[in-house]
């Protein structure tokens, strides 16, 4: 099932039924949207020295995935099924590249190193400008630095769905049933998911703000400035110092790992 304008409705009519290739190019120029949608959340989170466009190509590629295999006779809305394609073309792409350059982590490690000599002196988890006066680096490169990893921890953790695997209706099909959540370890997710909570809680207003806009809204952090009424720039500061916090906090959890 699809909810569409009655121009919509013929194009998807005319690429099943016909297989028309000119259909098909404006269904991708009619979701194009949900392509640069993704990229923009997700290029928050990669270096500058990743190209936009490499991102985007991987999500078209995500896009016209979607349409060849979208069934319009299910109950499920086009825009839904094609987010879960585009982002998981994205994921797949960033793991099979190294996009994370090695003097990031080069740098990355020696930040671990000095942020657990640091935590032992001062008995507490030490702040950026500590561990950049360390380094002699500039904080915000710590905090920089530090973002940038966090999305290559979480892409080294996350299991690549199996290639024969048929995705059906969302993420739930994108997992063999041979791997099913157990009930211990859904049980340690959901501990982890009450320390998460409470991490967040330890942010500041303002950081606790941008961080539910961003991953609980889902807003883009161009759209988050107009919300607070800050420039682009300044809430990309607040998200990644967030982050820093965050995953200071977390590593003593033991939720995140190198």
């Amino acid at each position: 099932m699809i909810h569409a304008t009655s121009q919509e409705h013929n194009l998807w009519v005319m690429w099943e039924q016909e297989k028309d290739i000119e259909a098909a190019n404006e269904l991708v120029r009619t979701y194009l949207y949900l392509v640069n949608y993704h990229v923009q959340r997700i290029s928050a989170h990669l270096p500058q020295s990743v190209s936009k466009e490499d991102i985007k190509s991987l999500g078209l590629v995500g896009l016209y995935d979607a349409i060849e295999k979208f069934d319009t006779k299910r109950d499920l809305k086009f825009d839904t099924y094609a987010s879960f394609r585009i982002r998981g073309a994205i994921m797949d792409g960033l793991r099979k590249e190294d996009w994370l350059p090695r003097s990031v982590r080069d740098k990355s490690k020696k930040i671990e190193q000095v942020s657990e000599q640091l935590e032992q002196q001062l008995q507490r988890p030490p702040t950026s400008k500590e561990i950049a006066q360390q380094l002699g680096l500039a904080p915000e490169e710590v905090e920089g630095i530090v973002k940038d990893t966090l999305l290559a921890n979480v892409l080294s953790m996350e299991e690549k769905p199996k290639d024969n695997q048929d995705h059906n209706e969302g993420i739930g099909h994108s997992v063999p049933d041979t791997s099913m959540i157990t009930p211990m370890t859904n049980v340690i997710k959901e501990e982890n998911y009450e320390e998460l909570a409470a991490a967040i809680q330890q942010l500041n207003d303002k950081e606790k703000t941008v961080i539910s806009l961003f991953y609980d809204e889902e807003l883009t952090l161009t759209e988050i400035g107009t919300v607070l009424e800050l420039t682009t720039s300044r809430i990309s500061q607040i998200h990644t110092k967030a982050l820093f916090k965050l995953r200071n906090i977390l590593s003593q959890m033991d939720l995140v790992h190198e």
